[in-house]
């Protein structure tokens, strides 16, 4: 008996149909750096516009990770996407870059070519609030290895910015303000203890995700689904009037791990609870998981994505042109100076 690539588990006619339909989501992010169509063995992308006297490249790569469970619970995969291009856009502007393009890679134990077309809309999605460009990425089928229901998705973002314009934290001072942009809630990191406080790895848990709780304003599982903020635009604008000095994205490790990053040596990060406002969502796992408040702000971003170090007279104006494109954002702390070489966390 002759042995085919789709009796061992491999279908390509549902990869060539994945690819179709994806096309219209991807054509979408296109702009003039792209050079290439999808369907070639690499994306090339052309710099030849950007007016920077000594250019770099900025990359970074990321996943979703366990919060693609909350997507396969609720049989939604239009949004993971978002965050998988959130999660890596928001690490490459904390250095200045402008993101130029994203390369995805989803794999799944059985491709079912509407499920990938809709995971890739919420990639293309991502792309256009980021600016990027969609420039390619692969969809692995692996029979045996996971579930055919499951998949992973994972990218990465290349970035530019001219060496002049780096942030890198040097210039932080005493004095200084911090600025936090407002999160959509969890974002994507911390869901291993998410789904462990919520029990959403037993049998009922697709109930549970249909609750609100008493204070959440919908229920649990749109709560936990929401995409990651993508910062992008909102930083960009407010480049062009505030020398921002640091940016931090709040991910995976909080506040405590998070912070120091951005700053440089004997440095303090003073940061003022009660500053700004913290989704219901937090003090809701708080309670139920009987989690500490030093193992929540060491896990998640507790309502604030990314944070900015601007000077003092800065402040007022950074929240301002923040709030004109439309990001909450709140003065939530300052540097103090730190007698230890390493950078602290104060809250």
């Amino acid at each position: 008996m002759a042995i085919e690539y789709k009796n061992a588990g491999v279908d390509v006619e549902a990869g060539y149909k994945a690819v179709e339909l994806m096309k219209q989501h991807v054509k979408t992010t296109f702009g003039p750096g792209v050079v290439t169509d999808i369907g070639g063995f690499g994306g090339l992308f052309s710099i030849a516009d950007q007016k920077m006297e000594d250019p770099i490249l900025v990359s970074g790569t990321d996943g979703v990770g366990t919060k693609i469970k909350v997507a396969f619970l609720l049989d939604k995969h239009d949004t993971v996407g978002i965050d998988a291009v959130a999660m890596c856009v928001n690490d490459v502007i904390c250095c200045g870059a402008s993101p130029l393009f994203f390369l995805d890679y989803i794999a799944c134990g059985k491709n079912k070519p509407e499920k990938i077309a809709d995971i890739v809309k919420g990639v293309a999605d991502g792309c256009r609030q980021s600016h990027s460009a969609l420039l390619g990425g692969e969809t692995a089928e692996h029979p045996g290895l996971m579930p055919e229901d499951e998949y992973d998705i994972a990218g990465f973002s290349v970035g530019i910015v001219d060496r002049k314009n780096v942030i890198d934290g040097s210039s932080v001072k005493p004095g200084d303000a911090i600025i936090g942009l407002a999160s959509s809630g969890i974002h994507s990191n911390g869901f291993s203890l998410v789904r462990k406080v919520f029990g959403l790895d037993e049998a009922d848990a697709k109930e549970t995700l249909k609750k609100d709780f008493g204070c959440l304003d919908r229920p649990l599982g749109e709560v936990l689904l929401q995409p990651t903020v993508i910062y992008v635009k909102q930083v960009e604008a407010l480049r062009k009037v505030v020398d921002i000095k640091a940016i931090s994205h709040i991910t995976g490790g909080g506040f405590y791990e998070n912070i120091p990053r951005m700053l440089p040596a004997h440095t303090v990060a003073k940061i003022e609870k009660g500053s700004w406002d913290i989704p219901a969502v937090f003090p809701l796992m708080q309670k139920i998981g009987e989690v500490s408040e030093y193992g929540m702000f060491n896990t998640f971003n507790m309502g604030i994505g990314m944070m900015l170090v601007v000077a003092k007279e800065d402040a007022d104006k950074a929240i301002e042109v923040l709030k004109e494109n439309g990001q909450k954002a709140y003065v939530i702390g300052e540097i103090l100076a730190g007698e230890n070489e390493k950078p602290e966390v104060q809250l």
